[in-house]
């Protein structure tokens, strides 16, 4: 069935991309896997391309796209398995700060780097101690003249071992009451001293993405390098988070998709008792369930990114979305393991991996607990 939220123009933008991907990515994923990280060549092909940054306005060199489009590459990226290359990380979660919040000084210094693959964006939230409790956070920094002094740590924090610049979550205020109004984001260049990349997690699934603990050990960080107003950063994280959680959700449908028709051709090949397990009625039922909850996904999913892309508050759907799908995804690349049998738990066949990448999805960028009491009280409750 055709997605009405596409137009011609958008399906040649996918048939371009799809063609990069599979030429310039797809042949790099194993070896992303096997290294645990992804390689600065491969982004900086991928933003002469103009595929880094396309909704960013022209003047930076973006291709002052709307969402539409980005959503193309993420579902691209799902679909070959790329996700170690963290387009929409960089692209989608990352640089809509600099864009919404940046000074003149920081677009000019850094947004047509980034969009050029020059520059490699991260985003430090999460802490040792403060995961989906942001106003837990307990890295602080405390004006010092003309910089801020920098002391805390952050964990789980995706691109860590590669980015150039991050955006960090700061307590600047320790005493204000309610505690959230004391954060305050910063941009942190990598090569500043004072700021040290731990190690690269070894993790479940993701292989290929580089997952890294972060420290700042009085690193001083510019006033100029403040992002937004002191202790406004809590509320510019919130007017964030619905594109994050999108961006999360339509991935993670598209994976959904790609875990299912690779299930199928499985199950039509292979032979049991002298027929192939497609013709058992139990393979057919869960096959026919499975195929229909995608779909009801993606209608929804489709209908949040046009609602999003015509600039609707949609915070209560997204987070639907993101805890339904991304359980969906958990729940389905188990049963699609389970129908490959013995073969599905070898590493040889791609399911594997994916039953082993979804265990994530429902734990970052909220987890989907928080997600139901997001839901909860725009519902009122």
């Amino acid at each position: 069935m055709r997605r009405e939220i596409f137009g011609e123009e958008h399906d040649l933008f996918r048939a371009q991309f799809r063609r990069f991907a599979e030429a310039e990515i797809e042949p790099k994923i194993a070896d992303w896997n096997a290294r645990g990280v992804t390689d600065r060549e491969t982004w900086r092909r991928v933003g002469a391309e103009g595929f880094l940054g396309v909704t960013a306005p022209e003047r930076y060199g973006g291709a002052g796209a709307e969402y539409r489009y980005a959503a193309i590459i993420h579902e691209e990226l799902a679909r070959i398995r790329a996700h170690a290359l963290m387009i929409g990380l960089h692209s989608d979660i990352c640089m809509p700060y600099l864009i919404a919040y940046g000074s003149d000084d920081q677009k000019a210094r850094y947004l047509a780097r980034c969009i050029s693959g020059e520059i490699i964006l991260a985003i430090a939230m999460t802490e040792p101690a403060a995961g989906s409790d942001l106003a837990g956070i307990q890295t602080r920094a405390i004006l010092d003249g003309d910089h801020y002094l920098m002391n805390g740590s952050k964990t789980f924090i995706s691109n860590g071992q590669i980015c150039d610049l991050v955006i960090v979550v700061a307590k600047t205020d320790t005493e204000t009451n309610p505690p959230h109004r004391g954060i305050t984001l910063f941009l942190v260049e990598a090569d500043t001293p004072g700021f040290v990349r731990g190690r690269n997690l070894e993790k479940l699934g993701l292989k290929g993405q580089d997952t890294s603990e972060l420290f700042f050990q009085d690193c001083r960080v510019p006033v100029a390098n403040r992002l937004g107003e002191e202790g406004q950063g809590f509320k510019l994280l919130m007017q964030q988070l619905q594109q994050e959680r999108l961006t999360i959700a339509d991935a993670s449908i598209a994976s959904c998709r790609r875990s299912l028709e690779d299930t199928l051709d499985y199950v039509k090949e292979r032979r049991a008792f002298g027929q192939p397990i497609a013709a058992f009625q139990n393979t057919q039922f869960r096959l026919a369930e499975l195929a229909t909850e995608v779909e009801i996904g993606q209608t929804f999913v489709d209908r949040l990114i046009a609602a999003h892309v015509r600039g609707e508050e949609i915070v209560k759907e997204v987070s639907m979305a993101k805890w339904w799908v991304t359980d969906l995804q958990k729940r389905l690349t188990g049963e699609c393991l389970q129908l490959h049998g013995g073969y599905g738990f070898m590493s040889e066949y791609p399911i594997s991996g994916d039953f082993a990448d979804a265990a994530v999805q429902s734990i970052y960028a909220g987890s989907n607990e928080i997600m139901k009491v997001i839901i909860a009280q725009r519902l009122g409750l």
